[in-house]
């Protein structure tokens, strides 16, 4: 059986227009729980998927780049924020539940 990973915003950056801080996304093996999920930015989206199988599947996060050390991954989103955007990126920590 596929795992879940929960999502959490750890911090924001600049002005994100989705994401103030704390919002959770849940993935639930190949989907996204819609009702365990706050709020979902398709920027966001597009580099957490890179990710999501290998770490709902066990992958340790370390040997992925992902982190020192730990079972959370730390990935962010596309919009790299001021000054070369109006918006702002966001960092999101992912583990397995």
């Amino acid at each position: 059986m596929t795992g879940t990973l929960e999502i959490r915003v750890a911090e924001v950056r600049g002005k994100c227009p989705v994401y103030r801080g704390g919002e959770r996304i849940v993935i639930r093996g190949p989907e996204i729980d819609m009702t365990g999920t706050d709020r979902l930015c398709i920027h966001a989206l597009a580099s957490i998927l890179h990710y999501a199988v290998a770490l709902r599947e066990g992958v340790a996060p370390d040997r992925l780049g992902l982190c020192h050390k730990g079972d959370s991954a730390f990935l962010q989103c596309l919009d790299p924020g001021p000054p070369l955007t109006p918006g702002g990126t966001v960092i999101f920590e992912c583990r397995k539940v």
